[in-house]
């Protein structure tokens, strides 16, 4: 088995461990990480990033939420520690560690990308968003209690996620973006 495979299977048991006991039965891989690898993984091709690096990145960036450790503000810091070991264990190069380590770092904005490959990571965990609707929808609803009432916050979610966006993905997105908005916002 690859590294991307063992990984993969590292992540679905982590993943699955967590939808047990999730009082939601929220499946972070299903609702969340696939949709991240994919985008990764065509930003990786559109950009000429690393596409072992992003598609690694991509798996693990949220681990320490699917392992519940620490507070979601810090997962980036926590979820590096904890892939930095399981790396390690897999005997992953020093090197290519620290590059996966950057990606999970430095996911939650294109701002703090330091390369390509966090690049396409980051902008990939937006794009997500906007690839699994019905899940930002009941997170709004379900876990932050929100109504619709309340639309107007929903919208202005999509908007500071889009323009958190690099510029070139931005540009890229734009005409999907809009349609998007346009149909759920009118």
């Amino acid at each position: 088995m690859n590294l991307v495979e063992e990984i993969k299977q590292e992540v679905l048991k982590i993943s699955e461990q967590f939808v047990l006991e999730a009082e939601d039965g929220y499946d972070f891989w299903n609702n969340h990480i696939k949709f991240v690898v994919a985008e990764s993984l065509l930003l990786a091709e559109n950009y000429g990033a690393d596409k072992e690096i992003v598609q690694i990145g991509a798996m693990l960036h949220d681990i320490a939420l699917m392992k519940k450790v620490g507070t979601k503000k810090q997962h980036n810091l926590n979820g590096a520690k904890i892939a930095e070991e399981l790396l390690t264990k897999l005997q992953v190069p020093k090197d290519k560690i620290q590059k996966i380590l950057g990606c999970i770092l430095h996911h939650s904005t294109s701002r703090h990308a330091k390369n390509l490959e966090e690049l396409c990571v980051a902008d990939a965990d937006i794009l997500a968003h906007f690839d699994n609707i019905p899940m930002c929808f009941y997170s709004a609803f379900k876990l932050k209690d929100l109504s619709l009432n309340d639309i107007d916050k929903i919208k202005s979610w999509f908007e500071s996620d889009f323009n958190d966006l690099s510029d070139q993905t931005k540009k890229a997105f734009q005409e999907k973006y809009q349609q998007i908005m346009q149909i759920l916002f009118k």
